[in-house]
This record gives C-alpha cells, structure tokens and sequence, in this order.
C-alpha cells in the first residue's frame, strides 16, 4: 500500500539541502542493495526529536550499517554516545568505516548481536532509545527498553505501519509484532505516545 503519493514525497525532499558526502554514500548504497534505510525524512526527524530531547546517551536495536545511527550522532554533544546494534558483523564494520570517514567514530559503541539482549550489557538510564529490528521481536524490544529510558525520553520505532498490513485481519508473525508493539506503547500509562505518518510511520513515545 502507498501511503504518501511519491509526487508528495519527491516534493519534500527536494526542499532539503544536499548531504554530507558521507549520508550520500549511504543512501547510494541502500538503494543498490535495496537495504531497507530509514531515508532523508525519518532521518531529519530523528535529527530533531534527539536535539528537542538533549539527548547524550542513544542505543539503536538494529542499526544496519549506520544510516540511522549517523542522523543522531552527527547532533550528539561533546561526551555524547550512540550504541549501535546489530547482527550482521559485516554491516557492523561499514558502519564503523563510515562513522570514521565523518569524524563520528568516537561518538559511537559498534556492538555485534542481538539488540534486545546487547541493551543488558551496556550501563546507566538512556535518553532515547530506537527499535528498527526484526518486526516479531518489537515487543521482546518494548520491554526491554521501558526500563532502560529516563523519565523524559524518547522511544522511537521505525515501521508502525508497515506498508498498511497493519490494516489486515489475518497479519503474520511480522505484523503481529508491530501491532502488539503498539497496543503495549499506547496501553502503558508511563507514556504519551503518538505516530507519525512518515513513510513507514514512525512510532514515539515520551517517558513520563
């Protein structure tokens, strides 16, 4: 399903400024290889909802090879820190080269595995946590990171919609994930949670 006309969506983006040499390549590169990143538009947001949350400890579930991870770190402070999960070893090693080719490489943990289990081996409350694994595991996901965040942070998951299957009567295990994902954010009274419509609906939920 086509939940934003492309004509809209190519007007959008056409009002955003050009790259960094870096974020290009890795847009480049997710289109060669059809890896599903986030984009320019979840990026910019995420760029955002970081800086309006002062956010200065990040951990990713699911970081493929850095795009999403270079749109908060590129705004983190000096002494700030983003983990990056993820369970291709390979990913892992280009994310980190192109974190080193930004200057980003010190803004960053490059952890190697499952997500839901690395956040178990990292210390101290985080200021936002992002989710963007397999869609069965977001609620394994969901419950790890609730306690794990500081009263006044962010819990961002990329996918809500998932190409309108959401809408489905009979989804599958995927689906399934994402639909329980939500039900758990918005039934819990500990936050105040929202979607954005944003190509893929970006879910948010703001720690009370």
């Amino acid at each position: 399903m086509e939940l934003i006309a492309q004509a809209v969506n190519d007007y959008i983006e056409k009002q955003y400024p050009k790259p960094e040499p870096v974020l290009e390549e890795m847009e480049r590169l997710g289109r060669k290889r059809d890896f599903p990143i986030v984009g320019p538009q979840v990026g910019r947001v995420l760029s955002l909802l970081a800086r309006l949350a002062d956010a200065k400890r990040i951990f990713e579930m699911g970081s493929g090879f850095g795009y999403s991870a270079y749109w908060f770190a590129r705004d983190l402070p000096a002494g700030g820190k983003i983990y990056q999960t993820e369970g291709s070893e390979a990913n892992s090693k280009l994310a980190r080269d192109f974190f080193k080719r930004a200057g980003l490489e010190k803004k960053s943990e490059f952890l190697v595995g499952d997500g839901v289990k690395l956040i178990d081996e990292t210390t101290g409350p985080f200021d936002l946590i992002f989710i963007d694994i397999d869609k069965e595991n977001y609620p394994s996901a969901f419950k790890k990171a609730k306690p794990r965040l500081r009263k006044g942070g962010l819990l961002i998951a990329d996918n809500l919609l998932w190409f309108g299957k959401v809408l489905e009567n009979n989804p599958d295990p995927e689906t399934s994930g994402i639909k329980e994902y939500t039900r758990l954010l918005f039934q819990d009274k500990d936050f105040f949670a929202t979607i954005l419509p944003i190509r893929d609906g970006v879910g948010v939920g703001f720690r009370l």
